[in-house]
């Protein structure tokens, strides 16, 4: 028979071996693509030309706080359109569903994410991540003036990032000076009574969204803030209403790719964001928060090393969100695969079940290790 403290020393090295196992799988993936030449950094920005091509980091973050990181994690980028499912809770804050609804919809265009204006029946942007719907959607953040506005929205990263955020000032610059087609976009919204008068505050409040500065870990953070329910796993902090973790997810879901975003539900099928600097952060709900950081954009505007990335993790670890319902293993039915085998390519990551469910906060509780997370996501 086991004495407590045997049975505590056997769980620290299982602790220690699943970690291993994680970090390992994270350093394939690393390995395999660091070389990957395709892609282009964004230079229509000029500041962002000055990334390095080679600059790549991956990140994951469990809703109890275990961080998982590889390669160039501490590099500073700015968060870009990331910023915009983020913002878009804010507004849903201040002013509720139904009158954010009025202004901003919330179906896919197909379209790029800098395309000019194409409204709906109700003469809205059709979803907050494109360009027009995200301007849309910073204009409704509440504040007596410009200073006040920007506070909030610095004290909303702020809490999703565990941290004091700022704004890259050089960035902010390049943006207000060369960003004609998004001014293009907020006058034709002033014309159609989308958006009030003040449109160069609100497009300086827009440009210093953009340009707020992150880390690859910093985004994996915020994306397991939303898996948690709205509550950073770090500080234990609410960042979001639970009531509306899931507009944000699921606009992220169907918009948060661009013209992309069906591909993509496809084929990773995790509400996602991704940002010209070259971030992609992903939610598994309850579960985990995944960002890759990468400059080396595709034609779209996403990261071509971000999206390979979380295509294998989907894979190799069945994150896709309708795999629970077409194997039922993360649910009632049992598990089918042969005791002692692993699905092909998955990478084995612990043997305990785990079990989640929402306290009156809104927060995912229950055993939530990381090896137990991502055990069960695979199944």
């Amino acid at each position: 028979m086991n004495t407590p403290s045997k049975q505590n020393e056997s769980n620290s090295m299982r602790s220690i071996t699943e970690r291993s196992r994680i970090f390992a799988a994270l350093n394939e993936l690393h390995l395999k693509y660091r070389n990957l030449g395709e892609g282009a950094v964004a230079d229509y920005i000029p500041e962002l030309a000055r990334a390095n091509p080679d600059w790549f980091a991956i990140c994951a973050v469990t809703p109890d706080g275990q961080i998982y990181e590889i390669g160039d994690y501490e590099q500073q980028f700015t968060i870009q359109s990331m910023s915009k499912p983020f913002v878009y809770g804010l507004a849903l804050e201040d002013h509720g569903r139904d009158a954010v609804l009025q202004r901003v919809g919330v179906e896919p265009t197909g379209d790029a994410f800098n395309s000019i204006i194409k409204l709906d029946s109700s003469n809205r942007p059709h979803n907050p991540c494109v360009n027009a719907g995200a301007i849309a959607t910073t204009s409704m953040i509440k504040g007596n003036g410009p200073t006040e506005r920007l506070n909030r929205m610095l004290e909303l990263f702020r809490k999703y990032i565990g941290r004091k955020a700022y704004v890259d000032m050089s960035v902010f610059m390049s943006e207000r000076t060369t960003g004609h087609r998004n001014r293009a976009i907020a006058y034709l919204m002033l014309n159609f009574g989308m958006i009030e008068n003040e449109v160069e505050q609100i497009l300086d409040l827009y440009f210093q969204q953009c340009s707020i500065l992150v880390t690859c870990r910093d985004m994996a953070v915020m994306g397991a803030t939303l898996a948690n329910g709205g509550v950073n796993p770090l500080t234990g902090e609410r960042a979001l209403d639970a009531n509306y973790i899931r507009d944000v997810l699921t606009v992220m879901y169907t918009c948060g790719m661009y013209d992309y975003a069906g591909e993509w539900a496809y084929s990773v099928g995790l509400p996602a964001k991704s940002g010209v600097a070259g971030g992609i952060f992903a939610v598994v709900p309850n579960k985990l928060g995944i960002a890759v950081y990468s400059p080396r954009l595709d034609p779209r505007g996403n990261s071509v090393r971000g999206i390979r990335v979380c295509e294998e993790l989907s894979q190799n670890f069945g994150m896709h969100l309708f795999d629970a319902l077409l194997d039922q293993s993360v649910g009632c039915a049992p598990d089918k695969t042969p005791a002692g085998s692993l699905p092909e390519g998955a990478v084995e990551v612990g043997d305990q079940a785990t079990s989640h469910s929402i306290n009156e906060n809104g927060c995912a509780s229950g055993s939530a290790n990381a090896a137990n997370i991502l055990n069960s996501v695979r199944r």
